[in-house]
């Protein structure tokens, strides 16, 4: 195994990050903290990267920060977010998707991780628990408003103020992950996504995404109001000639798929 904290591999405008930190079930120290954090503002800015893939060597997605470290004193509980070491703000100023592979465990931390990712692909040995209450942290990446929005704030309750493990067939029934796949799958299907979003006209694929996630955040008028303001001036650009040739392709693409 490589002595890396992360390993990165890059093909056709996909980067796939791996957590590898095995013997640890890829807790985040201060080192992978940051390590992770400029990877994901480098792959920002290269020019080739336009979807990440964030996954974990071994049996774990990841088990959260470090607690070992924490309780050390060797990293300080507590301090205000520096960028450097704070990896979901380096996953939320990613302009193209974030596709989490979730291959085991995603604790705390990782729970965080996972829910910076613009969706989940599971194996059957994912799961995952919120510890913050437990271990006596509030989270501080995003977990407590973002759980809620995504399966329910009952549900979300559940989870944080219990700090109990939901399995990989509840995530997926509570709408947590998009599908689970056998884990000799994951990647590969993951993959087959990310060629999926490359397919799209490449300016779409920021952009549509940005509004997505712009529109998500603001109340429901505010937000038809954003898309609206958003189609106005991106669709007065487009060629009556282009629309014509992508007309042909999504024809296509569709009778491929369908074998029709």
């Amino acid at each position: 195994m490589s002595d890396d904290l992360l390993l990165i591999t890059r093909a056709n405008g996909v980067a796939t990050l791996t957590l590898n930190r095995p013997a640890s079930l890829n807790a985040l120290n201060r080192a992978l903290r940051a390590e992770l954090a400029a990877s994901f503002a480098a792959l920002a800015t290269d020019g080739e990267t336009r979807v990440i893939i964030l996954t974990g060597a071994g049996r774990a997605f990841c088990a959260g920060v470090d607690l070992k470290e924490l309780g050390s004193g060797a990293a300080r509980v507590g301090a205000p977010r520096d960028p450097a070491y704070d990896p979901t703000a380096a996953m939320a100023q990613f302009p193209g998707p974030i596709i989490g592979a979730v291959n085991g465990a995603a604790v705390t931390g990782g729970f965080e991780l996972a829910l910076g990712c613009d969706l989940l692909i599971a194996s059957p040995a994912a799961r995952f628990a919120d510890t913050h209450g437990r271990v006596g942290v509030h989270p501080a990446w995003g977990l407590s408003q973002r759980l809620p929005r995504l399966i329910g704030l009952a549900r979300a309750k559940e989870l944080s103020l219990t700090g109990n493990f939901v399995d990989a067939l509840t995530a997926e029934r509570w709408g947590l992950v998009n599908r689970i796949v056998p884990a000799e799958d994951l990647l590969a299907t993951c993959q087959a996504l990310a060629q999926d979003m490359l397919s799209l006209d490449p300016d779409m694929l920021i952009s549509y995404k940005r509004l997505l996630d712009d529109g998500y955040a603001l109340p429901f008028g505010q937000a038809m109001a954003l898309e609206s303001e958003v189609a106005v001036a991106h669709n007065q650009r487009v060629n009556p000639a282009d629309i014509e040739a992508r007309r042909r392709a999504v024809l296509a693409r569709g009778r491929a798929q369908t074998g029709a």
